[in-house]
């Protein structure tokens, strides 16, 4: 796949450079041959598991079977007591700071060791798509997929994100400009936010109508590009159904399935990932959210009943299933194989249960011709498990080895690179010019994405935010109705790197400073770092126009409730910034405006 050119805040040399000092062994290009041995072999292809050898050269799987001779040369595993299989698949991640762990190299690694080379990101805006490509590069990691997402004005997904992260679309016209927009950045997949239901646990956001989503899936389609959908209930899996979405994602879980829906599913070739894991209401490693007998968690209780119910019921009926966790809502490691438990506690057998998670994966994202199953000629993404998991699905729980694309990756003899001990990007240099406002392109003087941010949910702040004319140039006008929340503000986000992913250097600078005027309850300025971490100042805003300076030893360090940072994390390095925001704030309901001008570090 051809990769978008990375921008000038993001150089491809110094990159280049990065990847050459860490050395990180290539993991689709070595002349040796490894041989694993004595293990049983189960090929997810349908033959049964038998005693044999495989051989990995070039990345490849090179010979399998039962007489497979080993070369004089070749690097010997002897996996005597242990079954060989595919890589398993999670088809529904979100790698989010928010998360445990909350950074890439440390998610990687969470996902290898449990045995999982391919996942689904869902939480990538498509702007850093190539940097982080870049940067998984560099990384021993699973192979990533990024999903584009589109949602509709206050739909789910789109109650906390801006339209460069969640695309908002309610006409079929308009979901078509949504699909040719996030196209350019060469996603994997789409990933529509059609159902609103709120598990009966507050009022619903909108869902997305049957015609707009099928203009949605014939215009991914036409880029090769398959859909997966939010979809909980009954009644929007019979319209995700009829408008040929690719993949339902998410438990149908308001009540139980019938035969009619069954036989729409299945007739229009739509897979179906339940992950359950998210859905768990009594989860292994969390206490409680409300006691046994409160309605709130009796409701709970109950949804997940019907989502163990469905798929058992969807799976009888004939219709392809497949893994994914939606983890990063939850821990990463351990969720895949957890949702693999619960596959076999609704019913299905071990087996079925690794099928689904291998071959039917791959098949989900059209790459059974490369992976998911072992055979000769497929990629050598494979992992080494002490037991037969087969008949006891928690034998996945003791994955031993891990391979992708033929490298050790995990296991006895893996060599970690050190990126992958190193939370961040290395840091770039910027210049002292962050936006002067000039381009007509909503690209920053850095040649980055701006981005709105404003208080999210369900009750959320509009904002609009455009150039404007100031003396012989331009500046920024940022407008907005507030919330009726008691914090409501809204913001623009200049980003110093290309999807705020690589972060920035400033300790050549003192501080930040730029012209500003408007109406708003007060001012801030904050710098965000590449964690959640923010650190921010309040400034003075009047009618009349003014020079601001906000010094860096002014700025007071802030963090979202959510984020467990240790007292550690809140010291001022000044070496991992990634974007800078000018925020107003105002009373609920305010109309607010900002206009602002030549940001720039001095």
């Amino acid at each position: 796949m051809k990769l978008h050119p990375l921008h000038p805040a993001l150089p491809i040399a110094a990159l280049a450079l990065f990847a050459a000092m860490v050395a990180v062994p290539s993991r689709a290009a070595t002349d040796d041959t490894t041989a694993i041995v004595h293990a049983q072999i189960f090929d997810a292809a349908g033959t049964a598991p038998y005693r044999g050898t495989l051989l990995i050269r070039d990345g490849r799987i090179a010979a399998l079977g039962p007489d497979v001779k080993v070369p004089l040369h070749a690097t010997v595993i002897d996996a005597k007591g242990e079954t060989l299989m595919p890589g398993i698949f999670d088809l529904h991640t979100h790698w989010t700071p928010s998360s445990t762990p909350a950074y890439t190299p440390q998610i990687a690694l969470a996902y290898l060791a449990t045995g999982v080379t391919t996942v689904d990101d869902f939480n990538a805006a498509p702007e850093s798509y190539a940097p982080r490509r870049q940067w998984l590069s560099t990384l021993y990691a699973p192979h990533v997929n990024f999903a584009a997402r589109i949602s509709t004005p206050l739909g789910h997904g789109a109650d906390w994100a801006d339209q460069n992260t969640t695309r908002w679309v309610n006409t079929p016209a308009s979901a078509r400009r949504a699909v040719d927009a996030v196209a350019a950045y060469h996603p994997d997949l789409i990933k529509a936010f059609t159902d609103g239901w709120r598990y009966g646990a507050a009022p619903d956001n909108t869902s997305m109508d049957e015609e707009t989503l099928a203009a949605l899936v014939d215009e991914a389609h036409k880029f090769g590009l398959k859909v997966a959908t939010h979809t909980v209930t009954i009644d929007r899996g019979r319209i995700a159904a009829e408008a040929g979405v690719d993949i339902i994602a998410h438990s149908l879980q308001d009540r139980p399935i019938d035969a009619e829906t069954l036989a729409l599913i299945k007739k229009a070739g739509t897979y179906y990932i339940p992950t359950l894991a998210v859905y768990e209401p009594i989860k292994p490693d969390r206490p409680l959210p409300y006691p046994i007998d409160d309605p709130r968690m009796q409701a709970r209780l109950h949804r997940f009943d019907d989502a163990l119910h469905n798929l058992k019921a969807v799976y009888d009926a004939g219709i392809p299933v497949a893994v994914g966790t939606d983890a990063g809502m939850f821990a990463h490691r351990g969720a895949t194989e957890h949702e693999l438990e619960l596959m076999v506690r609704a019913g299905l057998t071990p087996e079925q249960a690794l099928i689904a998670a291998t071959r039917t994966s791959a098949s989900a994202l059209k790459l059974q011709d490369d992976r998911g199953t072992l055979e000769v000629g497929k990629r050598a993404d494979l992992i080494l498990v002490d037991g037969t998991p087969w008949t006891d699905i928690t034998a996945m729980r003791k994955v031993q080895r891990t391979f992708v694309d033929g490298v050790l990756v995990y296991g006895p003899g893996a060599k970690i690179p050190p990126t992958n001990r190193i939370d961040h990007m290395p840091a770039i240099k910027v210049p002292a010019l962050v936006d002067d406002f000039e381009r007509d392109d909503g690209r920053t003087a850095l040649d980055t994405l701006r981005v709105d941010e404003a208080d999210g949910g369900q009750d959320r702040t509009i904002q609009t935010t455009t150039t404007i004319t100031h003396g012989d140039g331009k500046a920024l006008l940022v407008a907005a109705q507030l919330s009726s929340e008691p914090d409501a503000f809204a913001s623009a986000i200049l980003p110093l790197s290309r999807g705020q992913i690589a972060p920035a250097d400033l300790r050549q600078y003192h501080g930040v400073r730029l012209q500003i005027r408007g109406e708003v309850g007060r001012g801030a300025v904050a710098l965000r770092t590449a964690g959640s971490l923010r650190w921010q100042h309040d400034i003075s805003v009047g009618a009349h126009w003014a020079s601001v300076d906000v010094p860096f030893n002014e700025l007071a360090a802030l963090k979202p409730a959510h984020v467990g940072l240790a007292a550690a994390d809140t010291s001022w390095a000044g070496d991992d910034l990634t974007g800078i925001a000018v925020v107003g704030y105002g009373a609920p309901g305010q109309k607010i405006w900002l206009e602002i001008d030549d940001v720039r570090f001095y």
